[in-house]
């Protein structure tokens, strides 16, 4: 019991980068650009967030700074390919590069570099913290674990409820068409880039701030593909997205658990599950059925005005 209380508690954690991430995917797609730049954000956020720590000590300012660094970074992603419509998927890959040499140039010129910080704290919630078992996994989490629901929620709701949110998914599936009705596709595309980007950072500053309470270069260690991989599983949906990044937040933080209990598994066979779980899982959406039904109709495809096609 103690085991899957300890797994299962520290879950939320483990899922909320995924999640976040994922969903600031789904939010940059939605508009018809494709984002493989995540891994980048995450970086940029990670690091622009230990670095706020340092110099403010104040771990929930220094997630806000995670999410504007992304932002900012990912208007180099909007020029390129809503104004130079550069072929959006080199654009991304390029975008991953460049984080990736940015934040370890910052990082080691601020002495940033594997520093411990002021993490952020758990928020336990009075009266609910002190429940037997359940009080520990869902009542004794941090304020961004208690976010994140409302953060779907908001989401979805923009995205299916609200006037501004139609025409981004107009834009994401006829650009054209959507041009035709006085949409400015531009705007919609630089705007979801943007909101994406910061949710993404967000993700990478929770990882660095919350998670792991230290800088190091590369840390996303991949969770940017992952959550890449993610959206493709929940065909674009928030809500499913919500649901993988879960599975893979047991995951991973299963093995942090199996070791604690001296179970004999071999170091990296256990830090190649996550990898294993995203084959699986892009396996299983590809088995399914066609996964283009449900992506955004003009996902990937530059826009240019008046053109018809």
């Amino acid at each position: 019991m103690d085991f899957l209380v300890n797994w299962i508690s520290n879950v939320p954690g483990f899922a909320v980068p995924f999640a976040l991430a994922a969903l600031g995917l789904i939010l940059t797609e939605k508009s018809g650009v494709l984002s493989l730049g995540a891994e980048g954000f995450m970086l940029m956020g990670a690091m622009a967030g230990v670095g706020a720590v340092i110099l403010t000590a104040q771990p929930e300012l220094a997630l806000l700074v995670a999410a504007l660094a992304a932002a900012m970074v990912s208007m180099i992603f909007a020029v390129l390919v809503v104004i130079l419509r550069v072929n959006q998927v080199i654009a991304g890959l390029a975008m991953v590069f460049l984080c990736q040499g940015l934040t370890s140039l910052i990082a080691t010129l601020e002495g940033w570099t594997s520093r411990a910080i002021i993490g952020l704290a758990k928020l336990p919630i009075p009266g609910l913290a002190d429940l037997p078992v359940v009080g520990r996994i869902v009542f004794q989490q941090d304020i961004v674990v208690y976010l994140t629901l409302p953060i779907f929620f908001a989401v979805q709701w923009f995205l299916t409820r609200t006037e501004t949110g139609l025409k981004l998914r107009a834009v994401g599936e006829n650009p054209e068409a959507a041009d035709s009705a006085g949409i400015n596709v531009s705007l919609y595309r630089t705007g979801a880039i943007a909101a994406g980007a910061a949710l993404v950072g967000l993700a990478g500053g929770y990882l660095s701030v919350a998670v792991a309470k230290i800088w190091v270069d590369g840390m996303a260690g991949g969770r940017g593909w992952i959550a890449i991989a993610l959206v493709i599983f929940a065909r674009w949906h928030p809500w499913r997205a919500l649901f993988g990044a879960v599975l893979f937040g047991a995951i991973e933080a299963l093995i942090p658990r199996v070791a604690a209990v001296g179970i004999q598994v071999p170091q990296y066979f256990m830090l190649m599950t996550p990898y294993v779980a995203t084959l699986l899982v892009m396996i299983w959406a590809a088995m399914r059925g066609n996964v283009r039904l449900d992506e955004p109709g003009a996902l990937g495809r530059p826009h240019v005005r008046e053109e018809r096609r």
